[in-house]
């Protein structure tokens, strides 16, 4: 069956993006969000390796991953999978847990894969709301199915470990990559410039982070593209002033982090501006 991916956003709910997806031949790179990642799969299978393990979520089970968790996606049937997905703001979901009385903070899910049909249906829902333009039934429904997931499958976030060996340097290695998207340094030349060794700093790197530096560079590269994207700035400018080699190039990474090109995103974002949802 023909692919087909629709990304948008709805004023009813400001900090959510939402994606209504069919993929067949589509496999998403290692990537990270910085928002959570909720799906209910519609049909057929996705797979998607995930901290060292490869998970499988069915027709009628909810996916749930956490922010800056790195993971792929592909079809774990040759069908491949539908799935409905919401991408929630850490934000907003710390200030859900808050006025839940939880005592997340930030909230986190311990399983990536769970069968709830119930809540799976309330999403679905959710989701459809927000697709046809019930402002109201959108921002409820949206606001009942996450409190839902959070009062039955969320946890408060593990205690993050001691900061390993090299994670000051980790830490400037960012700092560099974000103000040198367009003329990032060698390995050895990031190396030097955190005073670290090239070998030390990328194990460092991939402990903290899921990805080795060139790879979370273009994570960096996709997350400041879809900025310009929401700005207004055209697709085919949007290329150099990120780093990348040409339009093809964005085009290339981006729909294998997001999920659809760089001119269907900057077309949602358009309809999200004007109040209006996209037609499917």
């Amino acid at each position: 069956m023909k692919e087909q991916a629709h990304f948008w956003r709805h004023p009813a709910v400001p900090e959510v993006d939402l994606l209504k997806a069919r993929y067949v031949t589509h496999r998403f790179a290692r990537h990270v969000h910085d928002s959570y990642a909720i799906g209910v799969i519609l049909t057929g299978v996705e797979e998607f390796h995930h901290r060292g393990s490869l998970l499988r979520a069915a027709e009628g089970e909810i996916v749930l991953v956490n922010p800056d968790t790195p993971h792929t996606g592909q079809a774990g049937v040759p069908g491949g999978w539908a799935y409905r997905m919401l991408y929630p703001s850490t934000d907003s979901m710390a200030a859900l847990a808050e006025e839940l009385g939880l005592p997340y903070g930030t909230p986190y899910f311990p399983e990536q894969v769970v069968r709830d049909p119930a809540v799976a249906a309330l999403l679905g829902r959710a989701h459809l709301a927000a697709e046809l333009g019930d402002d109201l039934a959108a921002s409820t429904l949206v606001r009942t199915s996450f409190a839902r997931l959070l009062t039955s499958h969320g946890a408060p976030r593990p205690t993050a470990p001691q900061a390993a060996a090299g994670a000051q340097a980790v830490r400037e290695a960012l700092d560099v990559l974000r103000e040198r998207l367009v003329d990032p340094p060698t390995l050895e030349d990031l190396a030097a410039e955190v005073r670290a060794r090239p070998f030390p700093l990328l194990r460092a790197f991939k402990a903290a982070t899921g990805l080795p530096p060139h790879a979370y560079l273009t994570q960096l590269r996709v997350r400041q593209a879809r900025r310009l994207l929401d700005s207004g700035v055209r697709p085919a400018d949007v290329a150099a002033e990120v780093g990348f080699t040409d339009q093809a190039h964005l085009n290339r990474h981006f729909k294998r982090i997001v999920g659809v090109p760089p001119a269907a995103y900057q077309r949602a974002a358009g309809t999200y501006k004007t109040g209006h949802s996209p037609t499917t």
